[in-house]
């Protein structure tokens, strides 16, 4: 990689800050709106493309209606600015033109990808950093063949990316550190929260710890230690209400009075029987499980059951994501431990 084009700087508490730039976000659905969104917020020119009409079609008002919820809950500025610097490309070559960075949001399939991939390694700038947002498909499996693939990585958001900041970053064994390090100083200059997968792993780190604690989720349920809505009680007026601001480690440090070492000696012997006992992957496969978790969630007026209804859905998401908004106001004027 050359010299980044975008200018950076330190603030007063030595963070970088990243000047504002030009992103081309390719895929103009949910995450690729939500993109926008961010990077618009943050003061960027974002460029919308995707290969399907309607979707470029209802992209600019969606967003604008996006920016207009999250300036009710005090997380954008100024939503009429930031919805006027995001547009809709005709096509893919003028989406990418003079782009800082491309923000890929395509099908879930490698070889849509890989196509993909390959396009935009031909048309971009050499100092344009591409970044694919899959939630699975590890970066060297459709960057390979790329000439300039070193600038090439994952950056994966969390589902709806404007509310959930995290942004793991993946590279392949190939990627430069220098573009992981610069798309780590831009995701944090835009507000978000940005980690780094410091090796591949399938899954990446979110989706192994969801796997996780969704897996010991379903055996307990399964083997009946407990109901499904109890189960959600536990987690959501439970470990979530920790994990909202505290990750597992700091939780621990906290739980035991000389801090993680304490809490791995009085509790490890129980943690060491229940990694012995996890449960394998048929507890995913049962299908009476899958059933009876379904209807629990209609029960409770949190899912569609058996046959779906897009309003309702629509409905829900919303609800959730009205939640989520509040809960990032609320974190946003929250004191850190440094603060104490």
């Amino acid at each position: 990689m050359t010299e980044d084009r975008a200018d950076t700087s330190l603030d007063a508490d030595g963070k970088v800050l990243v000047a504002p730039g030009k992103v081309a976000i390719i895929g103009a659905g949910l995450i690729g709106r939500a993109w926008a969104m961010i990077f618009a917020r943050a003061g960027w020119e974002a460029v919308l493309y995707d290969t399907d009409q309607a979707a470029r079609d209802d992209a600019p008002g969606l967003c604008r209606q996006g920016l207009a919820i999250l300036a009710g809950h005090g997380l954008c500025d100024d939503p009429d600015s930031a919805s006027a610097r995001i547009r809709v490309a005709a096509d893919l070559k003028d989406a990418v033109a003079g782009a800082d960075h491309v923000q890929e949001n395509g099908p879930e399939r490698l070889e849509v990808k890989t196509a993909l991939f390959a396009e935009l390694d031909a048309l971009c700038g050499p100092d344009t950093v591409i970044a694919s947002s899959t939630s699975a498909i590890q970066c060297s499996l459709f960057t390979e063949n790329l000439p300039h693939r070193a600038r090439c990585l994952v950056a994966h958001p969390v589902n709806p990316p404007h509310l959930i900041p995290v942004v793991e970053l993946s590279g392949a064994p190939w990627t430069d550190p220098q573009v992981i390090a610069k798309a780590r100083a831009m995701f944090a200059a835009i507000g978000q929260a940005p980690v780094e997968v410091r090796r591949e792993v399938d899954g990446f780190i979110l989706n192994r710890l969801q796997a996780a604690l969704l897996t010991e989720a379903f055996r307990l349920v399964a083997e009946g230690y407990v109901s499904p809505q109890d189960l959600d009680t536990t987690v959501s007026q439970g470990l979530g209400l920790r994990w909202s601001f505290m990750g597992p480690f700091e939780t621990i440090d906290l739980n035991a009075p000389g801090g993680v070492a304490d809490y791995c000696a009085r509790y490890g012997p129980f943690f060491a029987r229940f990694a012995a006992s996890q449960a394998g992957p048929e507890t995913w496969r049962d299908p009476g499980l899958a059933t009876a978790l379904a209807a629990a969630a209609q029960a409770r007026g949190r899912a569609p059951g058996a046959t779906p209804d897009p309003q309702r859905h629509a409905r829900l998401s919303a609800w959730r994501d009205g939640r989520l908004a509040a809960l990032a106001a609320h974190k946003a004027g929250m004191s850190g431990p440094d603060d104490l």
